[in-house]
């Protein structure tokens, strides 16, 4: 069992990572981190000595102000170093820099100088060291504005903006889950190394792409899905994980559930449920009433549920957060509700007849690699109707 600790637990890596390694119990142990913990050094030092290893993520990539930034991701440095010293520990160190230190900015020099006095760290304590210089990251629960431009794009379309472009460079993109799996092989590596190995770590990049080429891309994936629910055609795992991206800033409560157009005649109903540009699974399920399915989520998955004759609830809870949303379904007005990565999910018939219902997936199922992970939905608190 690997003892893990993540500074910078609640942002945005720091929770992929997290949420990932949960996924194995068997092999992690996640020493649990709040920001608070730098605010006290006893609470640090605590920390610190129940880990076998730390990435540490904690930092402040925005301020007005370049040189609060600068002081504050050096004193984060100094802090780790100083809670691991007065412990006399000596943990398998990760450390996130950027392909930024390079540049002349304080970003790029706080990375630069932590990344320094981390291997000084261990050099002096014959500790094993890892420094990853990471390109630009993306993906899901990004903050906009802060983060990625790739999350403000997203936001900003979904949500009635119109971004604008005011550097039309080529940037070098990684996305988080990749990042996290780079991450995850460094500690599987460096657990298995003699102590006093220091590494610069240039961390690979999925794809290049110029900003204008992602906001086309996203306003493709805004026209055809946002506003008329066909799901794009997605040539490669790369613009599966943009558009992953880009619908996890789509605002579900008062997205879903979509209705769809009924087209009523003397032999019967007839409803087009899932219009798409890229392949899967379909499948059709009854359920009688009362029985709930699913209380699984996806990592990488694109699913779509249509409820085509009954009743039915589904719920949506992203992994992490007790909020529930609560969709209300009934066939006499087809409709459908699409499930984001990293959400819980389920269907419960809630009616007194059959439940017939359709399920649309972008991958055909594979049970060495379903990527499918259980977990109720069930939460008792801040429930939203819809």
């Amino acid at each position: 069992m690997i003892c893990v600790g993540i500074t910078g637990q609640s942002g945005f890596v720091g929770t992929h990572l997290y949420n990932t390694l949960g996924l194995f119990p068997d092999k992690y142990k996640r020493i649990p981190f709040e920001d608070a913990y730098f605010q006290s050094q006893n609470t640090l030092r605590d920390f610190v000595k129940q880990c076998d290893v730390i990435v540490h993520l904690a930092a402040m990539n925005r301020h007005p102000d370049p040189q609060i930034l600068y002081e504050t991701n050096i004193r984060l440095v100094r802090d780790l170093i100083a809670a691991m010293e007065a412990e006399s520990v000596s943990p398998h160190v990760l450390f996130s820099s950027s392909t930024q230190e390079e540049r002349d900015n304080e970003y790029g020099l706080s990375k630069r100088e932590g990344r320094a006095l981390l291997e000084e760290w261990a050099e002096k304590n014959r500790a094993n060291f890892i420094g990853m210089v990471v390109p630009n990251v993306y993906g899901p629960f990004g903050r906009p504005n802060y983060n990625s431009f790739i999350a403000t794009f997203a936001y900003k379309l979904t949500h009635g903006e119109q971004p604008q472009v005011l550097q039309d460079a080529s940037v070098n993109l990684i996305y988080v889950g990749s990042l996290v799996r780079h991450i995850m092989d460094k500690i599987d590596e460096v657990t298995k190394l003699r102590n006093n190995r220091i590494e610069r770590d240039l961390v690979p990049y999925d794809f290049e792409k110029k900003v204008t080429e992602i906001l086309s891309l996203f306003e493709t994936f805004k026209e055809l899905y946002f506003e008329k629910g066909i799901i794009p055609a997605l040539k490669d795992e790369n613009e599966v994980n943009l558009f992953n991206t880009f619908r996890c800033y789509i605002d579900a409560q008062h997205h879903f559930p979509v209705r769809l157009t009924l087209h009523t005649d003397p032999r019967g109903i007839f409803v087009e449920t899932v219009k798409l540009g890229i392949g899967g699974q379909v499948s059709f399920s009854t359920t009688v009433p009362g029985i709930t399915r699913g209380n699984h989520y996806h990592t990488r998955k694109i699913e779509r549920f249509i409820v085509i004759k009954g009743k039915a609830r589904i719920q949506l809870r992203k992994i992490g957060s007790e909020e529930v949303l609560n969709f209300y379904l009934d066939g006499n007005e087809p409709a459908f509700v699409d499930m984001p990565v990293w959400y819980t999910h389920n269907i419960t018939n809630i009616g007194k007849e059959e439940l017939y219902t359709q399920f649309w997936i972008n991958e055909w199922y594979d049970p060495k690699d379903g990527d499918t992970y259980f977990e109720s939905v069930d939460s008792q608190e801040n429930y939203i109707v819809k």
